[in-house]
């Protein structure tokens, strides 16, 4: 069922109901499917936190962006608090959002007691293909909570945005396979 149709049965505003989907609050489990769908499982009694906990998810690209990685956990956790959650789990990482050898990630997602996954922005979670991601987890009864949902609604604008980072990888990686050869090849000269 839709959210907006899940809302007027409980006697709740739709854009209230929005509200609580998009700040993790909504007490039954429920999915984005398309751009403006929402869909709700009504078979569920609880919400996927009363099994389990939440998962908090933090991520930088780089070292130098260390204390935005402890602002970012810190605003994390104050949301769960707020909300009356309980964190079963607390990752944070540096790492490049397109490498998906990210350990902390994937310590997260198999963690089995982890029902929801947190994160602050979705891009936070990996820069592309986060829908399947979500997919996955859906298919375990999990979920992905975003608390900034700032995205790109359009998909063509999402779309080239996934593609000029995936160019952007490859140039960088590129860069660095050239300056590792480069800096082998005089160390061998000097040494």
């Amino acid at each position: 069922m839709n959210l907006t149709e899940w809302a007027k049965m409980q006697g709740v505003h739709p854009q209230t109901a929005y509200r609580w989907f998009r700040e993790g609050t909504l007490p039954v489990p429920a999915q984005r499917v398309g751009p403006r769908t929402i869909l709700v499982n009504v078979d569920a009694n609880t919400a996927p936190e009363a099994a389990g906990g939440l998962g908090l998810y933090a991520r930088v690209s780089s070292h130098d962006q260390k204390t935005d990685l402890r602002r970012q956990t810190v605003r994390l956790a104050e949301w769960a608090a707020k909300a009356g959650h309980r964190i079963v789990r607390v990752e944070a990482e540096i790492g490049s959002g397109v490498n998906g050898g990210r350990s902390k990630a994937r310590r997260l997602l198999a963690d089995s007691e982890v029902t929801t996954i947190v994160v602050e922005h979705k891009d936070r979670l990996g820069r592309m293909n986060v829908e399947l991601i979500e997919a996955a987890l859906a298919a375990h009864g999990r979920r992905l909570v975003v608390l900034d949902d700032g995205e790109v609604e359009d998909d063509l604008v999402r779309d080239m945005v996934e593609v000029l980072t995936s160019f952007c990888a490859r140039l960088y990686g590129r860069r660095s396979a050239k300056n590792r050869a480069r800096k082998a090849l005089e160390a061998a000269e000097h040494g």
